[in-house]
């Protein structure tokens, strides 16, 4: 285990733990003092916090904890701790009780954020890295090419514009570039921001305070706070509403910012990274983008082509999610040969992440001619007017592709959209067009909801008789 990425909890938890996670580390739980020493000992964690009722700390045991080098918290009653425990220098700290959550964040945060990171680490990140995310920029030229350019800014504070079509690894490019860097032990902060209406996406970024709005009824940090000295990466950056994107070229630009109902100003240093699959450009045009703000994020710009145009990397990327899924489900899987004639066959429309999805129900069914069949009519669903291809000899084929399986497929395929549209139709009626609300109630993302209404054709009732 890492000690530099862990919290001792001592005593009761209080929610230490769950601040603790979105912290960036792990919490370890002691009810016992002589177990928290022995843990300290054997491997001193990056905090010790105390949280034990009464007198139970005695300063023999706070002798015996403060031996290491780690921050304590204590957490002492409404009077304060006796004076044999009272702190005689900056490395115990106390915090009083009734414990509240916003208290112990910040307490947590003030006490952690100025702690050296270790140089055994670093070299533990920087081996993760090299691990996980080098020899997947390693099998095409445009990978490589962008992982020379993530060498190049990875240590650097300049904000970075990733794009490309939806799934073909933005996410996997934000996080190489926090992991090659310095920050590579602080958090990595992700937010989509088309999956949040406008009004909730404000207070994730920036945190609000108690009372700022109904049902604020406590303060709550905002991401950009929760990365501080780590990486934000803001995914689908073109999905933000106009009336933030004055608000994020603000902080982008002073690295300060108020919450939701403050007046305090909060500083940070926060390296950002934006994401996108639309046409800024157009969006621009358009009028539905900042031009200073698109200026602003678009320091470094790297394009990360469709998976169709970089097909060499499929049987890497086959082999690298088939030994991913087998070893998260347990599953003995070994697909013949010809499956990866059908993978280079296909075109690909949902990229690296379809790729992924399809390896992943490889091996939970354990059934490569299901799988196969499914690239036939995906294939064909998405060419209608080209016949499907034909297998190669000796391939996974076991059934003929015309009859009457592929009718029942085609009919089912059908009433399923049919009862999509329906449903989707009768939410948007039901509360008036407020798409909003209708992605609310339907469980899903405000974008793909859009995307539903575009690909359905449905349209609010007053428009389908204008056209």
């Amino acid at each position: 285990m890492d000690g530099t990425r862990t919290i001792l909890i001592v005593g009761e938890d209080a929610g230490a733990s769950k601040t603790a996670k979105t912290l960036g580390f792990r919490a370890v739980l002691a009810s016992r003092l002589q177990d928290a020493v022995a843990q300290v000992r054997s491997t001193p964690p990056s905090l010790v916090l105390v949280n034990l009722p009464g007198n139970a700390l005695e300063p023999q045991w706070l002798r015996q904890l403060s031996k290491e080098a780690c921050p304590i918290l204590i957490v002492a009653d409404p009077d304060g701790l006796p004076p044999p425990l009272r702190p005689k220098n900056g490395k115990i700290r106390t915090l009083h009780r009734p414990l509240r959550e916003a208290d112990l964040d910040t307490a947590l945060r003030s006490a952690l954020d100025p702690a050296p990171i270790s140089a055994g680490s670093r070299k533990l990140s920087a081996d993760r890295h090299r691990a996980e995310y080098v020899p997947l920029f390693d099998h095409s030229p445009a990978m490589r090419a962008i992982k020379q350019i993530i060498a190049q800014i990875a240590d650097t504070t300049a904000i970075v514009l990733i794009r490309g079509e939806s799934g073909v690894g933005k996410d996997l490019v934000a996080r190489a570039i926090h992991a090659a860097s310095a920050r590579r032990d602080r958090p990595f902060v992700k937010i989509n921001c088309a999956a949040l209406p406008a009004e909730l996406l404000e207070s994730e970024l920036f945190g609000h305070e108690k009372g700022a709005f109904t049902g604020a009824y406590r303060r709550k940090l905002g991401k950009f706070e929760f990365a501080n000295h780590g990486t934000l990466f803001l995914d689908e950056i073109g999905e933000l509403p106009l009336g933030l994107q004055a608000k994020l070229l603000h902080v982008l630009q002073d690295q300060e910012f108020s919450r939701l109902g403050g007046r305090e100003t909060i500083r940070v240093d926060t390296r950002v990274i934006a994401s996108t699959n639309r046409d800024l450009e157009a969006a621009l045009a358009a009028g539905q983008f900042r031009e200073d703000l698109y200026y602003r994020l678009n320091v470094v710009e790297i394009k990360v082509p469709a998976l169709r145009e970089r097909s060499e990397e499929i049987p890497v990327l086959v082999a690298y999610f088939l030994e991913k899924f087998i070893r998260q489900y347990g599953r003995r899987v070994t697909p013949r040969p010809e499956i990866l004639q059908w993978f280079n066959g296909y075109s690909w429309p949902g990229n690296v992440r379809e790729l992924e999805n399809i390896v992943r129900r490889l091996v939970v069914l354990d059934n490569a001619p299901q799988v196969q069949e499914e690239l036939l009519a995906r294939q064909q669903t998405a060419k209608p007017d080209e016949p499907p291809p034909t297998a190669p000899p000796g391939s996974l084929q076991s059934v003929p592709v015309e009859g009457p399986v592929k009718g029942l497929r085609e009919i089912a395929r059908r009433a399923a959209r049919e009862a999509e549209r329906r449903a989707i139709s009768e939410v948007l009626v039901r509360v008036r067009w407020n798409r909003t609300q209708a992605a609310r109630l339907l469980k899903i993302s405000y974008k793909t909801l859009l995307s539903k209404i575009t690909e359905l054709g449905l349209a609010p009732k007053q428009k389908r008789h204008a056209s």
